[in-house]
C-alpha cells in the first residue's frame, strides 16, 4: 500500500474511489467500509483510497491533553494495508485544515485533487470548518461534480454500535475479548524495542521495551500477551506491563514485554503485542522483593493461560 503524506504529494490520476475519516483502530465497521471502496475501485478500475487525518481531528481540538487512541500511526498503516487498500493519503490536521469550509473540501480536495469517482462514508461523517459538513451536503456535491455517494451501513455487534469509543472503553475495563470482537482481532501495539533501565533483568525478568512515542493507549496493567517478532517471523507467549511502574518511581508509561520459557534479544527489532487477557492492574509493592514475587505468580498465570489457548 502506498502512503501519501499530503495533498501536494499526490499521484496524477484518472479518478478514485475513496474512503474518509480517523479510522482509529480499524473495526469491524471500517473493515465494512473498506469492502465497498474494494469492490467499487475494482468495478471502475481505480485505486482504493483511504484519506485519513494526522493528528487526528479531537486530538488537535484537545490539546495538550488529547484523549486516548486506539493505534499510533504505524499500526494504523498496517492495518489499513492488511484490508487490502492501495493508497492511504494522510492529511495533515492543522489549522488550515480545520478552517477549510465543507463546501471547499468537497470542490477543492474531493473533486479537483483527488477527482473522486465513487466515495463510501460512515454514518457518524462530518466534515468541513466546525463540522458543518454532511451527507446531505455530499449529495448535493454528487450532483453537482459527478461522482457517487454510499453510506455504509451502521456495524452492529450485540446490540450496539461498533465504534472507537466502545472499543475504548472496553479496553480500558481490561475486557479485552469484547474489544477483540468489536475489533474482528485481538487488540495489538506495535513498535521498536529499545534500550531500558534494565530493572526487569535486576529482579530476574528481562524485558523488552517497546517505544510508544507519543502513543498513550487506553489500558493499563499486567496482561498475558503473544510477542510478534517481525524481525524473525515468531511467535512467543509473553507477559506484559503496560504502565508507570510505581515501585520504582517512574513517571513514563512503558511498554515492558517478558518473553516465558525463551531466552531471545529483541534490542533494535520491532515488536507486535497481542493483548489477550488481562492478569492485574498495575499497583505499587512496597519492596522490589514484594515486585519481583508478584512477576513470578504473573508469570505462572500468563503461561497457564496461554497454555489453554
Amino acid at each position: 500500500m502506498q502512503l501519501i503524506r499530503g495533498l501536494q504529494r499526490w499521484p496524477d490520476t484518472h479518478g478514485t474511489v475513496v474512503t474518509i475519516g480517523n479510522f482509529d483502530g480499524v473495526h469491524l465497521g471500517h473493515q465494512a467500509m473498506f469492502n465497498a471502496v474494494l469492490d467499487m475501485a475494482k468495478h471502475h478500475a481505480m485505486p482504493a483510497t483511504v484519506v485519513s487525518f494526522e493528528p487526528l481531528p479531537h486530538e488537535y481540538f484537545n490539546e495538550p491533553a488529547p484523549p486516548a487512541r486506539l493505534q499510533g500511526l504505524r499500526d494504523r498503516f498496517d492495518s489499513i494495508k492488511s484490508a487490502g487498500m492501495d493508497r492511504l493519503l494522510l492529511l495533515q490536521f492543522d489549522h488550515s485544515l480545520a478552517s477549510q469550509s465543507a463546501d471547499d473540501f468537497i470542490s477543492d480536495t474531493l473533486v479537483h485533487q483527488l477527482r473522486v469517482k465513487h466515495m463510501v462514508i460512515g454514518d457518524d461523517f462530518r466534515f468541513g470548518h466546525k463540522r458543518i459538513g454532511t451527507i446531505d451536503l455530499l449529495s448535493q456535491g454528487a450532483g453537482m461534480h459527478g461522482y457517487t455517494l454510499e453510506q455504509s451501513p451502521t456495524c452492529v455487534h450485540d446490540g450496539a454500535r461498533v465504534s472507537s469509543t466502545r472499543i475504548r472503553a472496553h479496553l480500558r475495563d481490561g475486557q479485552l475479548d469484547q474489544a477483540a470482537a468489536l475489533l474482528g482481532r485481538a487488540y495489538r501495539i506495535s513498535g521498536r524495542v529499545i534500550h531500558g533501565e534494565k530493572m526487569g533483568r535486576q529482579l530476574g525478568f528481562p524485558t523488552a521495551n517497546v517505544a510508544l512515542g507519543t502513543h498513550k493507549p487506553p489500558l493499563r496493567g499486567v496482561f498475558a500477551v503473544w510477542a510478534h517478532d517481525t524481525r524473525g517471523g515468531q511467535r512467543y507467549a509473553a507477559v506484559a506491563n503496560l504502565g508507570e511502574r510505581p515501585t520504582i518511581g517512574g513517571r513514563k508509561l512503558l511498554l515492558e514485554v517478558h518473553a516465558l520459557d525463551a531466552h531471545v534479544d529483541w534490542y533494535g527489532h520491532h515488536l507486535s503485542v497481542d493483548f489477550i487477557k488481562q492478569l492485574r492492574q498495575e499497583k505499587r509493592f512496597d519492596s522490589l522483593d514484594a515486585l519481583k514475587q508478584q512477576i513470578t505468580r504473573d508469570a505462572d498465570e500468563a503461561r497457564a493461560l496461554i497454555a489453554r489457548i
